[in-house]
């Protein structure tokens, strides 16, 4: 039965493709669902609320803490973001659906949950699969910049060499190729790191689209892109985890560039044979991100200002890459949009570790 305030709005809802529900809060029953609700689950919605219990143990095992939490806070009128939650089906397939709800309390009666659900497992599987290319592609992008870029710096610096080492010899003409060349490999490199700066930057600049994200998959997947290139660029990579899944509520693209802008950062400053090391760990309010390095280290007289925008801390990477000092005052703001923090340990010569601590998901 109908709200009598939506009840003259009947025939729209048994039309739409979303299940719409009410749900009684008092009772613990479901006192409406559409027509949708058949089409959806291929029940019967006379016989809901006996179905609704198989239904609600469909709910994957790493969603029922979150949808617990979530129906809480609806009944408390405190859910403000649409629930995305995951049902297995008969045969262990994944179906996504997305649910919009909120309480409400008509005059003289007992409060009430209302909403719609939709099935969003196709948009999803779209959605993540772009979000794993998007993850590659920055992570190639970084890999790229030095595998591209190094060579270049590295001929610059043989040409530089060989000029200083002909300074007499008096032939014009072999001193302007020397000098083309030069001016050639440092524009080229100048080039390519600029691309991945304005990847970086254009990005930054767009609002948060924030989900409850699995960090050990999708970090995992940035990582293993970074572990398939060591022999290329002679530094190892690993994860390390504390359970086989973290969730927290993140925007993925943003968030997986400030990690692949402190993994590029690692790299330049690693000498080959170097380690880095991403780490991932959960406490009951909060998941730990670390990115560690056995490199260089960060002196300390440049760590105070390390965050600060053309920040003084800005220093050539050991195969000549520069550095705008924009990239970790970037990384701090996308951080604290996150409601998050982020700091760093350093000992010269002996490496950095950066750390992110953010508000858990459920």
């Amino acid at each position: 039965m109908l709200p009598d305030h939506v009840d003259q709005f009947q025939y729209l809802i048994e039309e739409i493709p979303s299940v719409f529900f009410v749900y009684d809060l008092e009772s613990q029953r479901i006192t409406y669902v559409n027509k949708a609700y058949e089409q959806l689950w291929n029940g019967h919605r006379e016989q809901v609320n006996e179905e609704f219990p198989n239904l609600l143990a469909r709910l994957h095992p790493d969603d029922q803490e979150y949808a617990a939490d979530c129906f809480s806070r609806l009944a408390a009128g405190r859910l403000r973001e649409n629930v995305e939650l995951r049902l297995l089906t008969p045969n262990e397939q994944v179906q996504w659906i997305c649910v919009r709800a909120s309480s409400y309390q008509p005059t003289d009666a007992p409060t009430s949950v209302a909403g719609f659900i939709d099935d969003i497992t196709v948009e999803k599987a779209y959605y993540q699969n772009a979000e794993k290319f998007n993850t590659k592609k920055n992570s190639t992008l970084e890999i790229l910049s030095h595998d591209l870029a190094g060579p270049l710096r590295l001929m610059q610096s043989l040409t530089e060499q060989l000029s200083e080492q002909l300074r007499t010899y008096a032939d014009p003409h072999l001193h302007e190729l020397l000098r083309i060349i030069t001016t050639t490999c440092r524009e080229s490199a100048d080039l390519i790191h600029d691309f991945v700066d304005n990847e970086f930057f254009e990005s930054s600049n767009v609002e948060l689209r924030r989900e409850r994200v699995n960090l050990v998959e999708r970090v995992g997947i940035m990582v293993d892109n970074y572990i398939r290139t060591e022999k290329t660029i002679a530094l190892s990579f690993s994860l390390e985890t504390s359970a086989p899944a973290i969730y927290a509520s993140i925007d993925e693209n943003k968030f997986l560039q400030v990690l692949n802008n402190l993994v590029g950062n690692a790299i330049k400053f690693t000498p080959n044979g170097g380690h880095i090391r991403v780490g991932l760990s959960e406490s009951p309010d909060h998941v730990l991100v670390t990115v560690a390095d056995n490199g260089i280290g960060i002196p300390v007289e440049l760590q105070a200002g390390l965050f600060d925008k053309f920040t003084k801390a800005r220093r050539t990477g050991l195969r000549g890459e520069k550095s705008t000092g924009l990239g970790m005052s970037i990384v701090q703001t996308i951080v604290l949009l996150h409601e998050g923090r982020i700091w760093f340990e350093s000992q010269p010569g002996q490496g950095t570790t950066f750390y992110i601590e953010l508000p858990k998901g459920l």
